[in-house]
């Protein structure tokens, strides 16, 4: 998927398996495999969307790609680099080029920093400005470019809306200018009357500010809307991974399949097939053998409980961890 010497972010055979502990002396009784092998490349100025259910391994990927979580296994090449080598002041200067949206901008905002403090902070600890007034200029150019006012550089979190406040998160992870953005289910907790907004405001400022995004959602209607490719999660691991147009018009995973007949339609007259997956997700301390989606598949075989899947390209630019594809009509 898209050439590797190209490509700003490269993430490879990426595995995080926390340990679980127990007994007097926390020995380890088991695993969660939270990420189990997950590639992907992503292209500078591109806008990646990861979607699956919840515990798929999501937002586990994002924060290994940041570094905020040590991995199990696997590398991620950001811009030439090796992020899992850096030491700690590199890091420090890592976060410059990559930055984190947080899903819930009530929780994301210190509740005792006033805007200006909120939104300068990173500005400040990297030295990027040099005197109280410029770093209020930036703060004050960065809230205008996300559709607030200058004059609510002196309020507090508590005394703006939950869109607003979910600017003033997106005016801080822009302060730094970086090359690459996570954006964590950041619209998840906002009205859906808000929820476009948002959305506008962040494709605008991905073709104003050069970023690259990697979209974490569960809603793959606002996936579909955003993003150029679109990775597919279940249970840690990648099941398809295409341009979002081909995704979405000819899915080949069952699962994604199950998926995109399961969201709403915008135009209600229009019937679609509904796949009914059964039962639950399974846990990630006892994942199942062979595909981890076998249980729930419709369309399983023998060798679906016995054998892993390959991640293999099914049609140019499409990969696929399935053994019985469904045909695209199917």
């Amino acid at each position: 998927m898209g050439s590797e010497k190209s490509a700003i972010l490269v993430v490879e055979d990426l595995k995080k398996h926390f340990p679980i502990r127990g007994g007097v002396f926390s020995r380890t009784r088991g695993r969660v495999f939270a990420v189990d092998g997950v590639s992907f490349s992503v292209t500078k100025g591109e806008i990646i969307g990861l979607v699956g259910e919840s515990g798929c391994g999501k937002t586990t990927t994002g924060r290994l790609i940041l570094r905020l979580i040590e991995p199990t296994s696997g590398y991620v090449i950001f811009d030439g680099r090796n992020v899992f080598s850096l030491q700690k002041e590199q890091i420090r200067l890592l976060r410059r080029d990559m930055t984190l949206i947080f899903q819930d901008p009530y929780l994301s905002l210190n509740p005792r920093m006033t805007v200006a403090e909120i939104v300068g902070e990173p500005l400040r600890n990297h030295g990027l400005t040099r005197s109280k007034p410029e770093t209020e200029a930036r703060v004050a150019y960065l809230l205008e470019r996300v559709g607030l006012r200058s004059e609510h550089l002196r309020r507090y979190p508590h005394e703006f809306s939950g869109g607003q406040r979910q600017r003033i998160g997106i005016a801080r992870a822009l302060s730094l200018n970086p090359k690459l953005v996570i954006a964590d289910e950041p619209v998840s907790a906002l009205d859906v009357s808000i929820q476009a907004q948002v959305l506008n405001l962040l494709m605008e400022l991905q073709k104003e500010f050069m970023l690259t995004y990697i979209f974490i959602a569960h809603d793959l209607r606002v996936v579909e809307y955003v993003s150029d490719r679109v990775v597919v999660m279940y249970l840690g691991k990648i099941m398809e991974f295409a341009g979002a147009k081909a995704l979405y018009r000819s899915p080949w995973h069952p699962y994604t399949k199950a998926l995109l007949s399961a969201a709403p339609m915008p135009d209600p007259k229009k019937k679609k097939d509904r796949v009914i997956l059964q039962g639950d997700v399974p846990s990630p301390i006892n994942p199942p053998s062979g595909c981890p989606f076998h249980p729930r598949c419709p369309y399983r075989q023998n060798d679906c409980v016995t054998e892993v899947p390959k991640y293999r390209e099914i049609e140019p630019n499409h990969m696929i961890a399935c053994h019985h594809p469904i045909n695209r009509n199917g």
